[in-house]
């Protein structure tokens, strides 16, 4: 960092400004944090490629259904087969569904966007599949727990008659509520991690403090750029994103830290002055600093050359984060800092004059032995990582079942089981062909007679 700069941060007059300008910023860009959760996209066409054939599909079939409805198949299902009673009480829950349509649920009004359908039993005649398309309208995904938790306390109030809601809706409740409190949960997770390494690092019951709020004025403030940016800029936020953001700016931030206040703690021992002591600490590890924040701010833009919508999403909202992070911490840090003089390493103050230990400590004879041998170091390390790095060519990635997406077994997922013993297909994902007309008898006759599959 150019030493005016540096200066400038920690002066004795400018650290105020300092302080004062982000308490500005966050006052600002944290009132808009809290509304990032409104503006993320979690539909399916957020996640997939713009230019993926069941994206543009999805986008046709607008044309005939609206693209915010989400198809619930409630399934039922008796051991030794489905009583008349049974048969009774699914045609009653098709009534009660049909009630759901106009009612509100957490502020959104639930619309019936079609015909609710009660499927004839299952060969076994132990099975029932009801499909009930609701359109949730925009931002659904975010109500759709208590719609279907409505729907299940329904189905399920027959002794005996086994029942789960599943389909898009029911999969789109069950994410809903595993993702609810994620962001609160990620938070104190990566907080408390980040207090226990600080307070392990400084030994010191202080000055972790001042790294974490530095993160927290950096998560809220970076959060309040991607809402701006969400709303208006036309980037994809959802709620892996999100969680992402959280766990990346404190944990980068971190890292950042842990850099500086070394150096500010070697130079405290070499200056009298705690301002000059910043200040040279600035000037030497803000370099470094900003060349690893930049990388990693190069390396998430790298993802908007990604095919999926939530891949390229991603790059921005991660950039973003560290972008805002590392200046936090190349300016608020310091000024905080600087403010609260040498008392905040107590209990091993560095006073100036005093022997640095990390010129005699474990690490120094480290750095000592690989500065006397740098290219047997550095040609062993390669062949080491070469070697470890083998493995990745047998790397064989594929992607989660919608089962393997939950820790537990959620209702639509043990509904989904239940479908498989009974039924060939699952009525709430139909295979979706749209063709143009002059093609619809050519589609019709090769899907003609395939099991599962009508045209």
């Amino acid at each position: 960092m150019n030493r005016k700069l540096a200066t400038a941060v920690c002066g004795r007059r400018t650290k105020w400004v300092v302080v004062v300008f982000w308490v500005i910023t966050i006052a600002i860009l944290g009132s808009l944090a809290a509304k990032l959760t409104g503006v993320q996209d979690n539909q399916a066409s957020s996640w997939l490629p713009g230019s993926a054939e069941s994206t543009r599909a999805f986008k046709a079939q607008s044309v005939f259904q609206s693209e915010n409805t989400f198809p619930a198949v409630v399934v039922y299902e008796r051991q030794g087969g489905l009583t008349a009673a049974d048969k009774a009480k699914i045609t009653a829950d098709v009534a009660a569904f049909q009630a759901l349509d106009g009612k509100v649920f957490k502020g959104r009004h639930v619309k019936i966007d079609g015909k609710i359908i009660a499927f004839p039993a299952s060969t076994d005649g132990e099975a029932a599949q009801t499909y009930v398309p609701l359109d949730l309208g925009k931002d659904g995904w975010n109500a759709a727990t208590a719609i279907i938790k409505d729907m299940r306390k329904t189905a399920g109030s027959s002794p005996g008659l086994a029942s789960h809601v599943t389909g898009p809706a029911g999969q789109a409740a069950d994410s809903a509520e595993a993702f609810a409190g994620i962001d609160g949960t990620l938070l104190f997770a990566t907080v408390g991690v980040v207090i226990l390494i600080l307070l392990l690092t400084y030994r010191s019951p202080i000055l972790w403090l001042f790294p974490v709020i530095s993160a927290a004025v950096a998560l809220g403030s970076a959060q309040g750029v991607i809402y701006l940016l969400a709303k208006n800029g036309g980037i994809t936020v959802n709620g892996q994103s999100a969680g992402i953001l959280t766990v990346l700016v404190f944990g980068a931030g971190t890292d950042y830290a842990l850099l500086l206040v070394a150096r500010y703690r070697e130079e405290l021992r070499r200056h009298h002055d705690r301002h000059e002591a910043m200040a040279e600490a600035l000037h030497r590890a803000g370099p470094a600093i900003f060349a690893s924040a930049g990388t990693v701010v190069l390396g998430m833009l790298c993802l908007l050359a990604a095919e999926m919508n939530s891949t390229k999403g991603l790059g921005p909202v991660c950039a973003i984060g560290v972008g805002v992070g590392v200046l936090a911490m190349l300016t608020l840090l310091p000024a905080l800092l600087v403010i609260v003089g040498r008392w905040v390493f107590w209990p091993a103050k560095p006073a100036e004059g005093t022997a640095d230990p990390t010129d005699t400590g474990p690490w120094a004879k480290v750095g000592i032995w690989i500065s006397g041998k740098p290219r047997a170091v550095w040609i062993g390390t390669a062949l080491v990582l070469g070697a470890l790095a083998f493995g990745s060519l047998s790397l064989n990635a594929h992607g989660m079942t919608t089962a393997e997406g939950f820790v537990g077994k959620p209702d639509s997922i043990k509904g989904d089981a239940m479908v498989l013993r009974h039924f060939d297909t699952d009525r709430g994902n139909p295979v979706i062909v749209m063709t143009t007309p002059d093609r619809q008898d050519a589609v019709a006759a090769s899907v003609k007679g395939t099991k599962g599959i009508s045209s």
